[in-house]
């Protein structure tokens, strides 16, 4: 049976959630040269660890990368078309919540912080990502140059509830969905696929450590709005972006696939 996905992969935000679930989903399905970048060094550590033991048929090139930096992300990623000839799959998945506190009560650090990781950190890796695809060559209309998945949130298309204030992430993750979509269009004629998954709540660190899943917070009310009634997993979120990636979705660019258990369509 032919793998679902082929070739090199960068993932961001690989060290825990859903881009360590990425990439394990990208390694059992055929990846075979796999980059992963993340701030923390000790979790990237054993996240590589773990990929190496588990799937010794696949070179792993772990990168300790802040996506704030321009500097590191340009150089991480000329390093993944050095080493592996070319990136054929990017994932720009690196992102953190704010407080949840009111706009006016809001430290100014904490927006810009919020926007620099989950939209500027997206709009740096996405732009130096594109740079290589353009270089390289086009293996046809179901490979192409490349593709990019970026991962917004149900948040980059609908609000959050009023008791459930979390603007400066909200405007990063509508920001991130104008990103992909105005590229798509631009890089349509290089053959290089730009797409977008918006996640709704899921068991991730992020959602664990933002509310407590107890009955009657404010997180437990909201999800209780979605027509499945329960919580993503991160493996369900890692599947669907290998769907995204994979040949069997090449006729797809611009588009943001929404896996949120029916929440915005209620």
């Amino acid at each position: 049976m032919a793998s679902l996905l082929r070739g090199s992969a960068f993932i961001t935000g690989a060290a825990s959630g859903i881009g360590q679930y990425t990439a394990m989903a990208f390694a059992r399905h055929g990846v075979t040269r796999l980059a992963i970048a993340d701030i923390n060094a000790s979790n990237l550590e054993a996240t590589r660890a773990t990929l190496a033991s588990t799937f010794p048929q696949v070179q792993i090139l772990p990168l300790h990368m802040d996506v704030r930096s321009k500097i590191q992300v340009n150089e991480g990623i000329a390093q993944v078309a050095k080493e592996f000839g070319r990136l054929d799959i990017a994932v720009n998945n690196a992102g953190i919540n704010g407080s949840g506190r009111l706009t006016h009560e809001t430290e100014d650090e904490e927006i810009e912080r919020v926007l620099d990781v989950n939209l500027h950190g997206v709009y740096r890796c996405q732009k130096a990502e594109l740079a290589a695809m353009v270089k390289q060559e086009d293996l046809g209309p179901r490979d192409g140059r490349g593709r990019i998945i970026n991962i917004a949130s149900m948040y980059g298309l609908v609000a959050p509830n009023s008791r459930l204030s979390h603007t400066s992430y909200t405007t990063a993750k509508h920001g991130v969905v104008g990103l992909t979509r105005g590229d798509a269009n631009a890089y349509a004629d290089y053959n290089i696929r730009v797409n977008a998954i918006a996640p709704g709540y899921i068991e991730t660190p992020l959602v664990e450590a933002a509310m407590a899943m107890t009955a009657g917070t404010p997180l437990m009310d909201d999800l209780a709005r979605a027509p499945m009634r329960r919580i993503g997993s991160m493996e369900e979120i890692a599947d669907s972006i290998v769907c995204l990636a994979s040949r069997m979705n090449s006729y797809q660019t611009g588009a943001v696939t929404v896996v949120d258990g029916g929440f915005t369509s209620n």
